[in-house]
């Protein structure tokens, strides 16, 4: 075991580094540097940032689901929601039943004869093209294009206390046997040359809501590698995700592992810092 302690005084000087703008990556080179073992300095890390993170979340500076009191069942306006699974680092909330099985056929239904091969965004031009990392078919609704959009966005802000504006409009996926997109972080980097353009219509990604419409017969389960977590997709459960900083140490790198069997169908929203247009 390793004798280094984590000290206050070490705290600190992370908590200092990171609030002047610092990388993480940096911050951690340098304690490195300093003669700290790497697994005393990463725990040290993420020490902090947990604390960073729970006090932007208090202080309604993210997107954040209330589960004050341990709370097992969320009540929202038009729908009573299970919580199956609360993670601290990274911020990941599992929750069973957030849509009813006529809603999570009907989103499907609407999407279907819309879906074309589903696109990335591209950091350099702030543009999307399609990439061998995500093979899967999707589309985009209009927020609040039909009155299930509507319905289910306003649920969304509801359980997350974030303004419906604030959020891009629900994407839907279908994933045949064999396609997955590759883990990736849904935040974008602000040191791509495109980042102006794509941060210009909303500012940056704060979270995600994954909304499961339906159950593969095996595979399909967004997994989250940084931490060992996989979130089964079970139709009407969804998974909800946030990051305050776009940085990797929010340990918020996921994906969708591969269908094995029959097909998967999502539905996705992304939370932004303003209002998205």
């Amino acid at each position: 075991m390793s004798a280094q302690a984590i000290t206050p005084e070490l705290r600190a000087w992370i908590h200092e580094q990171l609030e002047a703008g610092c990388r993480t990556e940096d911050v951690l080179q340098s304690m490195q540097a300093s003669g700290w073992e790497r697994s005393v300095a990463l725990s040290a890390l993420h020490s902090v940032l947990a604390t960073l993170d729970t006090a932007a979340q208090s202080q309604d500076g993210l997107p954040s689901i209330a589960l004050e009191g341990a709370v097992n069942r969320l009540v929202l306006p038009d729908r009573t929601v299970d919580v199956l699974l609360s993670m601290t680092l990274p911020r990941v909330v599992a929750l069973g039943g957030f849509l009813s099985d006529e809603e999570c056929d009907g989103l499907a239904a609407l999407a279907a004869n819309r879906l074309a091969r589903s696109e990335t965004v591209v950091g350099d031009t702030g543009g999307s093209e399609v990439n061998s990392a995500r093979t899967s078919e999707g589309m985009f609704f209009e927020r609040g294009e039909t009155e299930l959009c509507e319905r289910i966005e306003a649920r969304i802000a509801a359980l997350v206390g974030w303004p419906v504006s604030h959020g891009e409009g629900l994407q839907v996926l279908r994933y045949r046997p064999g396609a997955q997109y590759l883990p990736h972080h849904d935040y974008f980097d602000p040191a791509q040359p495109g980042a102006t353009s794509i941060l210009a219509r909303g500012g940056q990604r704060l979270a995600t809501v994954v909304m499961y419409l339906n159950t593969p017969e095996a595979g399909g389960a967004t997994t989250f590698p940084d931490v060992g977590l996989e979130v089964a997709p079970i139709k009407g459960n969804a998974v909800f995700f946030s990051y305050p900083r776009p940085d990797a140490a929010t340990r918020t790198l996921h994906g969708g592992a591969p269908v094995q069997a029959g097909e998967k169908w999502v539905a996705t929203k992304w939370l932004r810092q303003r209002e998205f247009r």
